[in-house]
């Protein structure tokens, strides 16, 4: 068998794992979602991805009072339900069993490509459901589609996307998109290009809050050298890419915390020591504001409704993959 042309899949009692040539990864089935990615010995996982909804408060959301209209999602953002998980082999629908059942399972099953569906359930009121599905295909590429289902009565959402923590924190990233920091509505002094940024920064404002948005992005390349296997001795710098779907953008942030620990720090010395990278790729951002910072809000064209759809996707791997 050629490993890179074939997917091998594992379904086990608690996981499902999947591996070809020196990628793996592995699934839960009755938890949150994506437990490993590993990448030529390396993991890239520290928490499972799940969708994300909040962004640290800026100084005009405090202004505007945005929290006490949208609280809801930090509370959302910190707590999701998993609801099940749907299981296809090269197409074909499979059922996942429980133990003792899945002893019929004799070994790695080869396919093409094979994909996982979750569906969370938000803790909100009204609670609504967003749908999360990794295609994962022979070679080492994984399609992530995320589908978020409006619900009227919902508030407006400060982002909506998807968190992937990393082991430890990256040497530094390099994109394609738009130069600096930039936001729906302050776009106009970003140029399109390449560029690469050493280490994780942290925008130094005098009350910690969302910082390090960068827009309309082909691309993501995040490089790490350190491990958290102390017996690992060699540092080799190894990639992780994230790539838009063809034709299309996202926008992400590439942090070493996570929008509560922003949150929950007054100053920059409360702020824990950075250990892991917090990379969010996002399908909505909401814009910043700065009319003022005394209570005028977001202009409505950057608001992002509760009550609609927000459907996006993008690539994981080592190589683009297009669709």
């Amino acid at each position: 068998m050629d490993c890179m042309n074939k997917l091998q899949v594992i379904v086990g009692d608690v996981t499902i794992g999947m591996r070809s040539g020196g990628f793996s990864c592995l699934f839960s089935e009755n938890r949150i979602g994506m437990e490993s990615l590993v990448l030529d010995g390396k993991e890239w996982i520290y928490r499972a991805p799940v969708p994300t909804f909040w962004r640290a408060l800026t100084d005009n959301d405090r202004g505007s009072g945005f929290a006490l209209k949208s609280g809801m999602w930090l509370g959302a953002d910190c707590f999701i339900r998993n609801r099940g998980i749907a299981v296809e082999i090269d197409g074909k629908p499979v059922t996942v069993p429980m133990p003792p059942e899945n002893n019929r399972y004799e070994g790695p099953v080869e396919a093409s490509r094979a994909s996982v569906t979750y569906t969370y359930e938000t803790l909100t009121v009204p609670v609504t459901q967003v749908t999360v599905s990794y295609e994962v295909f022979a070679g080492g590429s994984i399609h992530v589609k995320v589908h978020y289902k409006g619900r009227e009565g919902l508030p407006q959402l400060p982002v909506f996307g998807m968190r992937f923590i990393m082991p430890t924190c990256a040497d530094r990233y390099c994109y394609e998109g738009l130069s600096g920091e930039t936001y729906p509505d302050r776009m106009a002094g970003g140029v399109p290009g390449v560029y690469e940024v050493e280490g994780l920064p942290v925008t130094p404002y005098m009350v910690p809050q969302d910082c390090g948005m960068h827009m309309r992005t082909k691309w993501v390349k995040v490089y790490r050298s350190v491990v958290l296997d102390n017996a690992c001795r060699e540092k080799k710098e190894t990639c992780l890419c994230f790539h838009a779907e063809e034709g299309k953008d996202f926008a992400f942030a590439c942090l070493p915390y996570t929008a509560e620990e922003l949150e929950n720090a007054t100053h920059h010395e409360e702020l824990p020591p950075a250990r892991r990278t917090v990379l969010t790729i996002l399908g909505a951002v909401r814009g910043v504001g700065g009319i003022d910072s005394w209570g005028t809000d977001v202009e409505p064209a950057y608001h992002i409704s509760g009550e609609k759809d927000i459907a996006y996707g993008f690539w994981i791997g080592a190589v683009k993959r297009e669709q």
